[in-house]
C-alpha cells in the first residue's frame, strides 16, 4: 500500500524560480505539475502525480498579467476535484490589493473579488506577505497567515551600519509601516506628503521632517512606476540629505520604473524576490523570502505558531 505524501508543494509558471528555493529550504521535491496552452490563450492545469489526501501547498504570486491569477484559480480547482485535504495558496504578492475600498463612486473593489474567487475556487488557507492593506485579510472567508518583508529587511538594513539614519515614507499612507521600522530600530521618522494629478502620477511632494546630514531609507510596499519613491528620494537629497535607499516589498516595476531608478539619487533600491525583476538597473537588488515562506509552511503543517516569524 503506497504511502501519502504528508504535504506537497506545486508552482505556478511565474513563481517557479521561488517555489524551487522554498523547496530546497523544506528538502522536499517540487511537485510534478503539466500547464498546457492553446493557440486561442485558453490554458488548462494538470497534477502528474497523485494528490489524493495530501495537504497541497500552491506557490504562485498574481501580478501581472492576469494569467497568473487564472493560473492559481485552475490549480486550485483541480487539487480540490483530485482529492487534496487541504489547499493552501502560498501568495507572496496578492495582486489587486490597491483595489481595497471604493475610493469614488462606480468602482470595483478588486482586492475583494479576488478574495471570493479564491474561496470559490476551494482554497482553505492563504500565505501571503505585506498586503497593501492590513483590513484585506477580513476579506476572506478562510486563515490568512499574514507575513511581513520586515524579517529580511531589518537584518539587511542593520547590515549596512549607517550613521545618522533616519526611516522615511514616500507617502503619508505609509507612515504606519515606516512608524515600526523606526520605532524597532530607534531613529528618528520622516513624511512625505505627495498630491497626484492621477493615477501613477505625482503632481507635487513636501518633507515633513529634518534629513540635512541624514542616510534616509524610504520604505513602501509596493514599487509600480517608480514616480513616488524617485521624487521623494530626488527631493531629499535637494534637501541636504547624505545618501538615500529605498526597500520594498513587491517589485512591480513597470515601465519607465527602471529607468527613473537610474537616473534618481537613490544609492539603491531593494526588494524582496515576491516577484522577479525583468529589468537591468544596477541599482536594484533583491532579497529571498524563501526561508520565510518555507519556514511558515512548515509551521502551518505542524499546527505549530507564526508569530516567532515576526520582528515587528
Amino acid at each position: 500500500m503506497s504511502e501519502i505524501a504528508p504535504y506537497l508543494v506545486f508552482s505556478g509558471t511565474r513563481s517557479k524560480y521561488l517555489a524551487e528555493r522554498i523547496c530546497e529550504h523544506l528538502s522536499c521535491p517540487l511537485g510534478n505539475m503539466n500547464i498546457t496552452h492553446f493557440a486561442d490563450g485558453e490554458f488548462a492545469v494538470s497534477y502528474e502525480e497523485s494528490i489524493r489526501g495530501s495537504h497541497v501547498f500552491l506557490v504562485q504570486s498574481t501580478f501581472p498579467n492576469s494569467d497568473n491569477l487564472m493560473e492559481l484559480l485552475l490549480m486550485i480547482d483541480a487539487a480540490k476535484r483530485a482529492s487534496a485535504k487541504s489547499i493552501v495558496a502560498v501568495m507572496p504578492y496578492f495582486g489587486w490589493a490597491r483595489q481595497d475600498r471604493k475610493d469614488k463612486p462606480r468602482v470595483s473593489i478588486g482586492a475583494k473579488l479576488v478574495a471570493d474567487l479564491l474561496s470559490v475556487a476551494g482554497v482553505d488557507r492563504i500565505i501571503t506577505m505585506d498586503l497593501h492593506a492590513d483590513q484585506i485579510q477580513g476579506f476572506f472567508d478562510v486563515p490568512v497567515d499574514h507575513l511581513y518583508a520586515s524579517a529580511v529587511f531589518l537584518p539587511y538594513i542593520e547590515s549596512l551600519h549607517l550613521d545618522n539614519l533616519v526611516i522615511a515614507t514616500p507617502d503619508v499612507g505609509g507612515s504606519k509601516r515606516a512608524s515600526t521600522f523606526s520605532k524597532y530600530l530607534g531613529v528618528p521618522l520622516v513624511l512625505c506628503n505627495k498630491v497626484r494629478a492621477k493615477a501613477n502620477v505625482v503632481a507635487s511632494m513636501q518633507i515633513i521632517g529634518d534629513v540635512r546630514n541624514k542616510n534616509v531609507i524610504l520604505v513602501d510596499d509596493i514599487v509600480d512606476t517608480g514616480g513616488t519613491i524617485t521624487k521623494a528620494a530626488d527631493l531629499m537629497m535637494e534637501n541636504g540629505a547624505t545618501s538615500v535607499r529605498a526597500i520594498a516589498s513587491h517589485c512591480v516595476m513597470s515601465d519607465p520604473a527602471s529607468e527613473r531608478v537610474d537616473q534618481s539619487k537613490l544609492t539603491e533600491l531593494v526588494f524582496t524576490n515576491s516577484i522577479p525583476y525583468k529589468g537591468t538597473s544596477s541599482k536594484v537588488k533583491q532579497l529571498t523570502v524563501a526561508g520565510l515562506f518555507a519556514e511558515t509552511i512548515r509551521r502551518v503543517y505542524n499546527n505549530e505558531s507564526i508569530s516567532g516569524q515576526y520582528l515587528i
